[in-house]
């Protein structure tokens, strides 16, 4: 099995867990960054993993590279390719489907208690986690309701309404609005680091650094337990 990834930022790569899970299934891969590389044919590849970032999905006059993604992401549709959308990643596989992207009702930063829908307790890829699981979550954005009628929603938390979503009758066509894949504290200071003014520009938000790392340092075992099983089964998917 080999992914293509596709990165957005410089710094926002896949994080520690992903990396860890591409190891223990042995699992290759190719990380495009898209602002400068040019992206290659996906019948090469296994599945697509589309990683999150700074832009925001209508932003294609600064940054112009999303209009040809988009346009990837619609071949890679048309031709039924498994893709794993994070973060942007689901925001960008969301809008290229039909569905509305715009502001959330507030920023959401840090950790929140996610509860997986009816159908997302089906889902093959989050049949084998609990109902509630811990989210990490960097965005201001989101997926907006209503959804298009071929889509499942597959989790939502308080802080945001469409947290995961699959197309019916095609799971292996998945969007996760939360970044459990850097949930370690480890990737979290870099992403505190490089994204400070980001955080800044909510006046009406205050991220304390010191808090959210213990945060992530006390979730630690849940967060990776629950992140492997859940691509363990989504490689079982799509296999």
């Amino acid at each position: 099995m080999k992914f293509l990834i596709l990165q957005h930022t410089s710094w926002a790569g896949p994080g520690r867990l992903l990396l860890e899970a591409f190891a223990k299934h042995r699992v290759d891969c190719d990380i495009v960054k898209v602002w400068q590389d040019w992206i290659p044919d996906f019948n090469d590849y296994g599945g697509i993993i589309l990683l999150g970032g700074a832009p925001n999905v209508n932003q294609e006059e600064k940054y112009p590279f999303l209009v040809e993604e988009k346009r990837f992401i619609k071949r890679a549709i048309a031709a039924d390719k498994p893709i794993l959308g994070f973060c942007l990643g689901h925001q960008l596989l969301a809008a290229v489907l039909g569905a509305q992207v715009g502001s959330n009702f507030k920023p959401s930063i840090g950790f929140v208690q996610g509860h997986l829908t009816h159908d997302g307790r089906e889902h093959p890829a989050f049949k084998n986690l609990g109902k509630a699981i811990p989210m990490f979550k960097w965005h201001s954005q989101t997926v907006l309701e209503p959804l298009p009628k071929h889509f499942s929603l597959l989790a939502t938390s308080e802080q945001c309404q469409v947290e995961a979503f699959s197309l019916e009758q095609r799971p292996h066509i998945l969007g996760l609005q939360f970044d459990n894949h850097v949930a370690l504290a480890e990737d979290i200071s870099l992403w505190l680091e490089q994204d400070w003014q980001w955080l800044a520009s909510f006046r009406s938000l205050v991220v304390r650094p010191a808090d959210l790392l213990a945060e992530a340092r006390r979730l630690r075992t849940q967060i990776s337990d629950d992140f492997q099983q859940f691509f363990t089964d989504y490689l079982s998917l799509i296999s």
